[in-house]
């Protein structure tokens, strides 16, 4: 039974989760906007201290690596450094492009053939995205995307696609193909990275705590060019 402390930052909500074993021990949220700062710090010790009172022993720290805003990331990826360091314990890194996806999945039943597009908000007509099947397994490796009318076309002849994140509240418009179907509402929330976080413990997939940088926006803006159609 793995205990385990996720910390997720990458968007305007700051949440925090305490798991045991598949099931929520105690969570916090603010849906406020840009509070990281001055939340972050008491939601983890108010987990903290509920370890403490149930007499259990932290087994490693998750945290959402990104794509996300810069200062959510940095805020988020240094106090579970922090944590992973000084308990000394392994750290485990979630994507959050997979967590919305797995989020959406959470959120309603989908045939098995259907593919997923978590999309994170970046600028103008730009997102940051990615394509899962429902095994979230990459059938679009995460990348910039510049959004018009054609965006995904070859995907959304062959299959159902389901948008969701904040990057798609901006392309419902622009994308109207009748295979293209949207969710309202998914954001990136810490109660839902538990199964990536256990999957990730079970499998020994961890990151390194002195070293792991968070994928900004901006920077992969910078140095990977945008696609613009598939």
């Amino acid at each position: 039974m793995a205990n385990i402390l996720n910390i997720e930052t990458s968007t305007s909500v700051c949440s925090v989760a305490l798991g045991s074993d598949g099931q929520i021990i105690d969570h916090h949220e603010n849906y406020d906007g840009q509070t990281h700062a001055t939340l972050l710090s008491q939601f983890i010790q108010d987990a903290l201290n509920t370890v403490t009172r149930k007499e259990m022993k932290l087994d490693a720290i998750a945290i959402s690596i990104g794509p996300g805003s810069y200062t959510g990331l940095r805020i988020g990826l240094s106090q579970a450094k922090g944590l992973a360091f000084g308990l000394g314990i392994p750290l485990i890194g979630i994507n959050t492009l997979q967590l919305l996806t797995v989020s959406a999945m959470f959120r309603e039943f989908f045939d098995d053939d259907v593919l997923f597009v978590p999309m994170i908000d970046a600028r103008r007509m730009e997102v940051y995205t990615a394509i899962y099947n429902s095994s979230l397994e990459a059938k679009l490796e995460p990348c910039p995307m510049i959004i018009d009318a054609n965006s995904f076309s070859n995907y959304l002849d062959k299959s159902s696609l389901i948008f969701m994140g904040n990057g798609s509240d901006k392309v419902k418009n622009v994308i109207t193909h009748h295979n293209a179907h949207f969710i309202d509402g998914i954001k990136p929330v810490a109660v839902d990275m538990l199964a990536l976080s256990e999957k990730a413990f079970r499998e020994n997939h961890f990151i390194d705590v002195a070293y792991s940088t968070p994928l900004y926006l901006k920077e992969f803006q910078a140095t990977i060019p945008k696609k613009k159609v598939l």
